[in-house]
């Protein structure tokens, strides 16, 4: 087994990393800027190094920094976690060389994955339905509108490294094409570097569902089961739930054969999540795969029972998945409720603060994920991501249940937050029902927001 690794994040993922190790007996080293010097990923690691100004620019992206602390920390192992450097080639590449053995996918995986356009073609050869759209990178914004035009729109272009609803633009007409080039191609190159876009039919209300696989140097490949990652706002997603209501016992097989086929196509090694748009008529196509952990995993971890985290260091290490296809069970249902340090308000505006109060909720099927304590200050540098709240039950109707207490038992002063606003979709009827698609919250959040200024004017005036 792997003896020390390094860390190279922050915040609630860095935590679950260091608790994961700590289970293992494996040490762990923390990076942390200027400005996380007091967090707690710095506190409870086995050793945690500085690596430069808050900027993330000039620390948790700071590839030679980064690096040097491994090697100087005689770290056998790194673990880049979720955001920041997990999803750069180079970096993963430049692991390898140091030495390293690397959490995660090798360099050209990540590289082929990591261009929307190409993952795209390979899906399309390990015979996984894709959406109508160009075959690679476009040229131009003639061909654009070419393309376009044969599609039908409306049409989303979309950067070919993007990732999180960024360099992503929408197209309801043909006229509107030359507008969405130019915003996407721009967001594209400044959140990226990278200004290649290619260009997909947009799937009007569809569920967004994602395949959690892992794969180890054996060869085996096998998924656990998928996540309703529908509640977005600004294609970020907001509430997690697995399993999901809309697919049926034969289209979640089916799903689940092409998510394991990309998988195996791309030579995958690693934990992955293959995603997926799903139309309103039950027709499923693939959209693209993320290399890394992603944020949500614990959803995952709770309906099978599975530490993702451990398996990903087990196969580091060169070790065999610790279980099969045919062992995966999937036991009562899951939601993740995402809270992050923002006004809904105002746009989702970012409220970075001191926290003056924090109390976390427990008790029978509660976790909670975060960084956050009494008097931490929540930096302006980086995600805005708080804390996650999940709520596992035997069924569906009893996890949202309990997730209206655990939202209610959860108190952060010091910052406005995400939590009443995830509080309130719990009440939902549409919710509820499970009626619901990627278009819920740009439908209901006016609505939504005038009920939660209801509440509190009410809440005012009691005696």
């Amino acid at each position: 087994m792997l003896k020390r690794v390094l860390i190279a994040n922050r915040g609630e993922i860095a935590l679950r990393i260091i608790r994961a190790c700590r289970e293992l007996d494996i040490e762990t080293v923390a990076v942390y800027s200027a400005a996380d010097e007091s967090a707690l990923h710095a506190q409870l690691a086995t050793r945690a190094l500085c690596i430069g100004p808050a900027r993330a620019a000039d620390s948790y992206l700071n590839q030679e920094a980064i690096l040097s602390a491994a090697l100087a920390a005689r770290c056998d192992a790194l673990h880049p976690g979720y955001g920041f450097l997990s999803e750069n080639p180079d970096f993963a590449h430049r692991c390898v060389q140091a030495g390293l053995k690397y959490v995660g996918p090798s360099g050209d995986v990540i590289r082929a994955l990591g261009s929307k356009a190409a993952a795209r073609t390979l899906a399309q050869k390990a015979g996984a339905p894709v959406v109508p759209g160009s075959d690679g990178p476009l040229k131009d914004v003639r061909q654009a509108q070419t393309l376009a035009e044969e599609v039908g729109c409306p049409v989303l272009l979309k950067a070919s490294a993007g990732g999180g609803g960024r360099g992503m633009r929408q197209a309801n007409s043909l006229q509107e094409v030359p507008r969405a080039w130019q915003e996407a191609r721009a967001e594209a190159v400044a959140c990226f570097g990278d200004g290649e876009l290619y260009l997909e039919k947009l799937i009007l209300n569809p569920r967004h569902i994602e395949f959690q696989i892992m794969a180890d140097t054996q060869g085996h490949v096998v998924h656990l089961g998928e996540r309703d990652c529908s509640i977005q706002r600004r294609r970020q997603k907001l509430v997690e739930e697995s399993p999901s209501m809309a697919l049926t016992p034969q289209l979640r097989e089916e799903m689940g054969r092409a998510a394991v086929a990309v998988a195996r196509a791309a030579g995958y090694v690693g934990a992955g999540t293959v995603e997926f748009v799903l139309s309103p008529g039950g027709q499923f196509y693939f959209i693209e795969m993320n290399t890394r952990i992603q944020v949500e995993h614990p959803v995952t971890e709770l309906v099978t029972g599975v530490d993702l985290v451990k398996e990903q260091l087990r196969i580091a290490a060169g070790l065999p998945l610790s279980f099969s296809q045919e062992e995966v069970r999937v036991t009562g249902h899951a939601i993740e409720c995402r809270v992050n340090a923002e006004d809904p308000e105002r746009d989702f505006m970012p409220c970075p603060g001191t926290v003056s109060l924090l109390h976390l909720p427990g008790g029978p099927g509660v976790r909670v994920d975060t960084a956050l304590y009494t008097g931490y200050e929540i930096p302006p540098y980086y995600d805005s991501l708080a804390a996650k709240v999940l709520a596992h039950a035997p069924t569906r109707l009893e996890a949202i249940r309990r997730m209206r207490r655990a939202l209610e038992e959860l108190i952060i002063e010091g910052c406005p937050t995400s939590a009443p606003l995830a509080h309130l979709i719990m009440h939902d009827a549409q919710f509820i029902r499970g009626q619901y698609d990627t278009g819920y919250l740009d439908q209901n959040l006016d609505r939504l927001l005038e009920l939660a200024r209801t509440c509190d004017r009410l809440m005012e005036e009691e005696p």
